[in-house]
């Protein structure tokens, strides 16, 4: 069984056979040789033999960029890494390939499928993003319209999806369609990998009130998606959906900060700095609000541990509630610490960057950003639901369009 001291020994060796290229001075520098520095090329080559010597993830099975070692152990791999200045996939910028389609193609794809796609997903050569949300289909997600009809051995899809983060760039996405409504909504759904170079895909901008356009409308008109490119069962792609939107919100709500990091750590920074601007009620707000943030972040710990030993959770959903609501309440309280400096804005410039920032820019940018966290992935009003329901135990809310063909749903 792999432990610590194999994966250490799996890491040097990785190391040993792709070292870092030692990059030439400039021309009018006479000094020694530059320092080893990581090129474009030697980059993507250490990432793909990082992954085929499984240690991308170390808890996927072998030959899939793992070992089937426990998940507690990727720790040991990523701290040896970076001690050693290697470089990473930017995990920023392809988030929604490793934490939502990646684990869900593990669970419900075919050998086929993960050969395919997993190795230059986790490297990050083939960007991911995520065709779920609808303009009628948000919060009720299982009320999605889009529609795939089989022909054949192929799926002809229509219809449009809304707040797809990343669509700009992506090669690849998650898509879930009704290919049945004849029956009750939940039942009448398939999930589907959908090229977004295939003809019929139109990706368009929205432009938040941050000024940017890191969300996007696609609209899909006669797209042909082979049945191959289907993940689960025709008709259980509900289910196949749940597995990624619980990863989502893990995603989210649970990644891994350092004490005082995030939101409250420029929060605590802005107070440190600005002597002049404190007062009793707002020292006594922020001391809530660091409390507050330490405790998720400590949740947020706990949750990775139990993910170490399982599939995520509904306590997942949990996190990400909290992480909303702190991210909104601590930006506005960084905005009116700062007072007249909270107000002013960097740049309106409309751009459609390639990852998103909860933190970046300016207090005025954080606050604006900070409205959509109780939005996407999954709104702060279903996560309650979710969290009553399946953490809490409670009597669920009466739904009378439960046992009702979707087709005959009012809309």
């Amino acid at each position: 069984m792999t432990d610590a001291d194999d994966l250490r020994r799996r890491t040097a060796e990785l190391l040993a056979a792709h070292p870092p290229t030692r990059l030439p001075p400039p021309p009018s520098n006479e000094g020694p040789a530059g320092p080893h520095r990581w090129s474009a090329t030697d980059r993507l080559e250490f990432l793909r033999a990082r992954f085929d010597a499984g240690l991308a993830w170390v808890h996927f099975p072998e030959g899939l960029g793992g070992l089937d070692a426990p998940r507690a152990l990727q720790a040991v791999v990523d701290a040896e890494l970076e001690g050693a200045g290697a470089p990473d996939n930017d995990p920023g910028r392809i988030g929604i390939g490793l934490g939502m389609a990646a684990p869900t193609i593990l669970r419900f794809g075919t050998d086929e499928q993960k050969q395919r796609l997993l190795r230059p997903l986790w490297t990050g050569e083939e960007v991911w993003c995520q065709l779920f949300s609808e303009p009628g289909a948000g919060s009720d997600l299982a009320a999605l319209a889009t529609r795939a009809v089989r022909d054949g051995d192929t799926w002809i899809v229509d219809g449009q999806k809304v707040w797809t983060s990343s669509a700009h760039l992506a090669r690849w996405a998650i898509l879930i369609a009704r290919t049945d409504p004849e029956v009750p909504k939940h039942r009448g759904i398939s999930y589907f990998v959908c090229d977004m170079t295939d003809p019929g895909v139109e990706v368009r901008p929205l432009r938040q009130i941050t000024g940017e356009a890191e969300f996007n409308e696609v609209f899909l008109t006669g797209v042909r998606i082979p049945d191959t490119q289907r993940l689960g069962a025709v008709g259980e792609g509900w289910k196949v959906a749940r597995t990624t939107l619980m990863n989502e919100r893990v995603a989210i709500g649970g990644a891994r900060i350092p004490r005082e990091g995030g939101m409250i750590g420029i929060a605590a920074a802005d107070w440190r700095a600005r002597p002049e601007l404190r007062t009793h009620d707002l020292h006594q707000r922020l001391l809530k609000l660091w409390v507050e943030a330490e405790v998720a972040r400590l949740t947020g710990e706990r949750l990775r541990q139990q993910l170490t030993k399982g599939r995520p959770g509904p306590e997942g959903s949990g996190m990400k509630l909290a992480f909303a609501r702190l991210a909104q309440e601590i930006s506005g309280w960084e905005v009116e610490f700062l007072a007249e400096d909270g107000l002013t804005y960097d740049d309106w410039t409309m751009r459609r960057p390639d990852r998103v920032d909860f933190t970046g820019r300016e207090a005025g940018y954080r606050y604006l950003r900070a409205k959509g966290n109780s939005i996407e992935g999954g709104t702060s009003e279903v996560l309650l639901n979710i969290v009553a329901e399946r953490v809490l135990g409670l009597p669920p809310e009466p739904r009378t369009d439960k046992d009702v063909a979707w087709k005959d749903l009012p809309r």
